[in-house]
């Protein structure tokens, strides 16, 4: 098969040189999971890190694992968490295009290519050809593998269908080096001819990415280290083409427990499970970077970056071989130190859905209900079992007044919301200034504690034992009338 030598060297003239290029390239098969953004994430930082150039490709050349939908999922996934690409399908580029399956006439070339250097060949056979991954094909019984190369070429010109395999050395090893797991070398004998041209004529996983890496100029290759047995053969590849290995960054697996990685079967959260469950896109992004990584120096002992001060601090050197586990508890403390950080108007504009599933009455105040729930918050999802009573008068039983330590009971509570009523309702504007007054005022008058008066006010407003905010909040938030409405029931509750 004659090969354009001119096509090579057009290819090789659109390489970028001279700055670092990282991609993350993700297969459209379904939701963004949390080991796959951090790759994303990694991928992103070194890239920035060194001012470089960070490339966004879509690997889509296994047709029959899509899912409709997925792609726009990676899209809103990236966009949302700032992971923004300088090339990719949807702005271009100068090594495009970046959907693999819109590169599949640039794959032929390259695999016939490795046939005429000797590092691959044609394979005809019925079980070898149908066994396209190789995984379970020995090479031994392969008589393809010795064909002349005339007689190959013969076949194919006749329209015999074929693969084409790598043709892995019998004797040797080959050594390669990662940045987390250094130099591993192995024994060339324990390889297989994996297939690099599937007989539809689309590449395989394996060959697509060494060829796409290439062309596109990448100079770090992150990855799991589910990768790591397949090195050894992309070496092959690169070495066999006469080009430059990228760095190699295998980062170990995301695990559920001990000896178990995450995966959707069984219920693990993907990117938009967690979303869903109520955490921030920066505490997320912020605790799966320290996922199998650590800053070093001045920045050792910190805990809470921001997406700049990951790029600052991101170092290749501090990702680590061991594999790091998932705790969803450390994620929750995560997302409560960042709610508790925000400005408040950005913590209301966050929290007022989640006000509003519970809350339905126009005349509630969501940024004052804002206000009592940012320091008692770890999950925006918390927000609408804490604030659901200012909508609605839970049904509670008279026990709630008896608290130990405020010194109540039925009796004691009955006086204090005797007491409590008309002093409220001489209030004239009801500011939390002058309930707050009126009712501290009511206490030295009373001779009680405050806490003696404040918690049977607070059980009979809200008809909860635990309430974002205390007595004096609640009812500023509930208005006069409704909190004049709410003790008076109380009263009666007690009084019956």
């Amino acid at each position: 098969m004659a090969l354009d030598q001119s096509f090579f060297q057009e290819m090789e003239a659109r390489i970028p040189k001279g700055k670092v290029r990282t991609r993350f390239a993700p297969s459209p098969t379904g939701y963004m999971h949390v080991g796959n953004l951090r790759t994303a994430l990694y991928t992103w930082l070194i890239a920035r890190h060194a001012g470089g150039t960070f490339i966004l490709r879509i690997e889509d050349t296994d047709q029959g694992r899509l899912v409709e939908g997925a792609t726009d999922v990676i899209y809103r996934t990236m966009a949302e968490c700032g992971l923004t690409h300088d090339e990719g399908p949807d702005v271009g580029g100068p090594v495009g295009p970046y959907i693999q399956s819109e590169r599949r006439d640039l794959y032929q070339p390259y695999a016939h290519l490795l046939v005429e250097k000797g590092a691959a060949y044609y394979c005809f056979c019925e079980k070898a050809a149908s066994e396209e991954d190789a995984g379970d094909f020995d090479r031994a019984d392969d008589p393809c593998r010795d064909l002349s190369p005339e007689e190959a070429r013969q076949r194919v010109e006749a329209g015999e269908p074929y693969v084409i395999r790598q043709r892995i050395p019998h004797e040797g090893t080959t050594t390669f080096h990662d940045v987390s797991f250094g130099d591993i070398t192995v024994e060339n004998k324990t390889l297989d001819d994996q297939v690099l041209l599937k007989r539809d004529g689309l590449p395989t996983y394996n060959f697509a990415n060494v060829v796409d890496d290439h062309l596109m100029g990448i100079t770090h290759v992150v990855r799991g280290s589910e990768y790591l047995s397949s090195a050894p053969k992309y070496n092959l590849l690169y070495e066999a083409f006469g080009w430059d290995i990228p760095t190699y960054v295998h980062c170990s697996p995301v695990m559920r427990d001990q000896h178990n990685k995450m995966s959707k079967r069984h219920g693990d959260p993907s990117y938009e499970d967690l979303k869903a469950q109520g955490y921030l896109t920066e505490a997320i992004l912020n605790y799966v970077a320290l996922l199998g990584w650590a800053p070093k120096g001045e920045r050792s002992e910190q805990e809470i970056f921001s997406l700049s001060e990951l790029v600052e601090a991101f170092d290749i050197a501090g990702i680590s071989k061991s594999p790091a586990i998932f705790d969803i508890d450390k994620l929750t403390y995560f997302n409560a130190t960042y709610l508790r950080a925000m400005a408040p108007e950005d913590f209301a504009k966050a929290a007022e859905p989640y006000i509003r599933e519970a809350v339905k009455n126009p005349a509630i105040d969501v940024s004052a209900v804002a206000a009592l729930l940012q320091a008692r918050c770890e999950k925006l999802t918390e927000i609408p079992e804490k604030v659901d009573f200012f909508d609605q008068l839970p049904d509670y039983g008279v026990e709630c007044f008896t608290n130990k330590k405020s010194k109540t009971n039925p009796e004691v509570s009955q006086a204090m919301l005797e007491a409590a009523i008309p002093a409220l309702e001489g209030i004239g504007d009801w500011t939390a200034d002058a309930v707050h007054d009126t009712l501290i005022a009511l206490a030295e008058h009373l001779g009680v504690k405050n806490a003696t008066l404040m918690w049977p006010v607070r059980i009979a407003a809200a008809g909860k034992l635990v309430t974002p905010g205390g007595a004096v909040e609640i009812c500023h938030i509930l208005g006069k009338d409704e909190t004049l409405r709410r003790l008076r029931l109380g009263l009666d509750k007690l009084r019956a």
